[in-house]
C-alpha cells in the first residue's frame, strides 16, 4: 500500500520529495532550490527575495493577499565541539530530547554532513526510571576527531535533523482511509499542497479571484523572520498561513479528516470574518473546518500580526497528532484542505 500511495496521491508524493532535503531554520537554501525547479518546469516565474522566501505573483484585481507555508523545520544545533569528537547540541525551534530518542542524525557541516548518532547514556543505573532528560544531558556521538569534524565544517552552530530513513513518510491504519506519519509534517504539508494548488492552476487554466502571492517562507521557527519581512515589503491587505494544527491536551480537534482553523493563539485573535469565509468555503469544498483556540502556539500569520506588518490574518490546515516529532494526519486531510484552498482562492 506504502509505494502504490506515494505514487499516486500527489500531495503525499510531493510531501515524500521535500522531506528528501533538510531545511533547518537558516538553512533552506538548498530546499527553496527545490522548490523553484518545480516552479519553473510549471511555467512560473518565481521570485527570492532577499531574506530567502520564495514567491509567485498572480495578477488579479482587488487588495492584494498573501498565502504562505514554510520552508523551515525544527531541529538541533551544535553548542560545542568536545575534545573526543562527540557534539553538545540545543534545540532550533521547539523540539525536546523526549520527541527525538536515541537514534542517527545527520549534522550539516559547511563543507559536508556527516552522520552522528544522539545519545543519552546508559539505562544500567539504579535510577534510571527516574531520568529527565534535558539538552545538557544528551549528546551526540559521531566517531570523528575534531580535526575531522573542522574538515567537514562542523562547529558551533552546525544544525543537524533525523536521517532520512527516519524522515517517512509511513501509512498505516485502515487501507481505505489511512493515517500518514512523517518528521515532521510542519510545513512540507502545507508547502506540498500550496505546490500542488500552483500545478492544478498551471495545468488547468483556472485563474485566482484577487491579486495573490504565494509565498514559501525562511525561518518561522525561529519567530516568523521571513513572513514579517515578506509582508512589510509587499503590504498585503490579508495574509494566510497554510501550517498544521497541533493537538495538544483539551483541544476540540479529532483526526477525522477535516482540517483544523485557528481562531486564537498566544498572539494574535485572528481575523474572524475570514474565519468564517474560510468555514464557509470547506462547506462549499464538501469538508469543514475545526476551530481551536491555543495557549501555546504561534503561527507565520499571528507573528505577522503582531509585528504590524498585516492587518489582518488568518491560519488553516492540516490536524496533526505528535506535534514537533514523528506527526501523525488522516492522509484525507490534505485532500481536503487542498479543496478548502482552491475554493477560497479561485
Amino acid at each position: 500500500m506504502t509505494a502504490e500511495v506515494l505514487t499516486s496521491h500527489p500531495i503525499l508524493s510531493l510531501i515524500n520529495d521535500l522531506l528528501d532535503v533538510p531545511a533547518p531554520s537558516g538553512r533552506e537554501a538548498d530546499l527553496a532550490t527545490l522548490v523553484r525547479r518545480r516552479l519553473i518546469g510549471w511555467g512560473y516565474e518565481p521570485e527570492t527575495d532577499p531574506a530567502g522566501n520564495v514567491l509567485v505573483r498572480l495578477p488579479g484585481p482587488g487588495p492584494k493577499l498573501c498565502v504562505a507555508s514554510h520552508l523551515d523545520e525544527i531541529g538541533l544545533v551544535v553548542t560545542n565541539v568536545e575534545k573526543d569528537g562527540t557534539l553538545r547540541v540545543h534545540r532550533s525551534g521547539g523540539l525536546y530530547p523526549w520527541k527525538l530518542g536515541e537514534g542517527p542524525l545527520e549534522i550539516l557541516g559547511d563543507q559536508r554532513s556527516v552522520s552522528g548518532v544522539l545519545s543519552m547514556g546508559s539505562t544500567h543505573r539504579r535510577d534510571a526510571d527516574q531520568q529527565r532528560v534535558g539538552w545538557d544531558d544528551v549528546r551526540v556521538l559521531t566517531g570523528l576527531s575534531v580535526h575531522q569534524l573542522d574538515e567537514a565544517g562542523v562547529r558551533p552552530g552546525s544544525p543537524a535533523v533525523p536521517t532520512r530513513e527516519r524522515r517517512g513518510p509511513l501509512l498505516f491504519g485502515d487501507p481505505a482511509d489511512p493515517l500518514v506519519g512523517a518528521w515532521t509534517f510542519d510545513d512540507r504539508a502545507g508547502m506540498a499542497m500550496l505546490l500542488y494548488f500552483l500545478q492544478q492552476l498551471a495545468e488547468g487554466g483556472t485563474r485566482v479571484r484577487q491579486q495573490t502571492i504565494i509565498a514559501f517562507t525562511v525561518r518561522e521557527e525561529e519567530g516568523g523572520h521571513g513572513a514579517k519581512l515578506l509582508c512589510q515589503r509587499e503590504e498585503p491587505a490579508l495574509f494566510i498561513a497554510v501550517d498544521g494544527c497541533p493537538m495538544p491536551p483539551g483541544v476540540p480537534l479529532t483526526l477525522d479528516g477535516r482540517p483544523g482553523i485557528w481562531s486564537k493563539d498566544r498572539l494574535a485573535h485572528y481575523d474572524q470574518q475570514v474565519l468564517i469565509e474560510l468555514m464557509a468555503a470547506a462547506e462549499a469544498a464538501g469538508t469543514a473546518l475545526q476551530p481551536v483556540v491555543y495557549e501555546s502556539a504561534a503561527s507565520d500569520a499571528s507573528l505577522v500580526f503582531a509585528a504590524g506588518a498585516a492587518p489582518r490574518v488568518a491560519c488553516f490546515g492540516h490536524v496533526r497528532a505528535n506535534s514537533h516529532g514523528y506527526e501523525v494526519a488522516r492522509l484525507a486531510v490534505f485532500d481536503h484542505v487542498l479543496a478548502t484552498l482552491r475554493h477560497y482562492l479561485t
